[in-house]
């Protein structure tokens, strides 16, 4: 985990060959909503990529390095302190050694807070 105690995973499931179900639950004391932003905490679009890399390199067991992300739509503000438990869809596809597509949904409470598609190779 790059960032200590941002998250817990709560659970990660295979829903289906190459599909994935995931929930993580936010601490919404950690620094970085203090200062992104006070009085005002937003969930950092950088940092929910990075929890959906971090989720993949759990799921296909190896590190990953992100070569390109593409369709990023972030659809809805993530406040932690009203929406803390969120889902992640995570459907991955491709070959370990070269190249692997990680189609993503994020949502809390139904609505679509994330959709994006990220290419990663293995680090």
């Amino acid at each position: 985990m790059l960032l200590k105690d941002f998250y817990t995973v709560e659970k990660v499931e295979n829903v289906q060959e190459g599909k994935y179900k995931a929930v993580v639950v936010l601490n919404n004391q950690h620094a970085v909503f203090q200062g992104h932003f006070p009085g005002n905490p937003v969930m950092p679009g950088v940092c929910m990529m990075q929890i959906i890399k971090e989720l993949s390199q759990e799921i296909v067991g190896s590190s990953l390095f992100m070569k390109s992300a593409s369709n990023v739509k972030f659809m809805a503000i993530i406040n932690p302190d009203k929406n803390a438990r969120l889902e992640l869809d995570l459907e991955i596809s491709g070959d370990l050694d070269s190249e692997i597509r990680v189609k993503n949904t994020t949502t809390f409470d139904q609505t679509v807070a994330l959709k994006l598609t990220n290419t990663y190779r293995k680090a």
